[in-house]
């Protein structure tokens, strides 16, 4: 599911665990996510909270790293670090 998240859009993890059939799992996606390998070809970084807001993961970097492939992809973040949902969530159509 995580793979057809356009360019330029945004999901959520409650909102990739609504369509894969399991509601109320967005903690499991983002575990999920986070055993990706490196080589994986999976959009990981279009996926983001409720909030908008990156996740933080560590002191590993990539949540920096995750700010920076979407800003490369057009999406833009606020003062206080939220993407705006209502411009750049992925709609489906559900």
């Amino acid at each position: 599911m995580v793979s057809l998240i356009p360019k330029g859009r945004v999901a959520t993890y409650g909102q990739i665990a609504r369509l894969t059939g399991f509601p109320h799992h967005a903690r499991q996606i983002g575990h999920a996510l986070s055993l990706l390998k490196e080589d994986a070809n999976v959009p990981w970084h279009r996926v983001v909270n409720a909030k908008g807001k990156i996740s933080p993961r560590g002191l590993d970097g990539s949540d920096d790293y995750q700010r920076i492939l979407l800003e490369d992809e057009g999406v833009i973040f606020n003062d206080a670090g939220c993407i705006s949902l209502t411009q750049f969530q992925w709609q489906t159509g559900h």
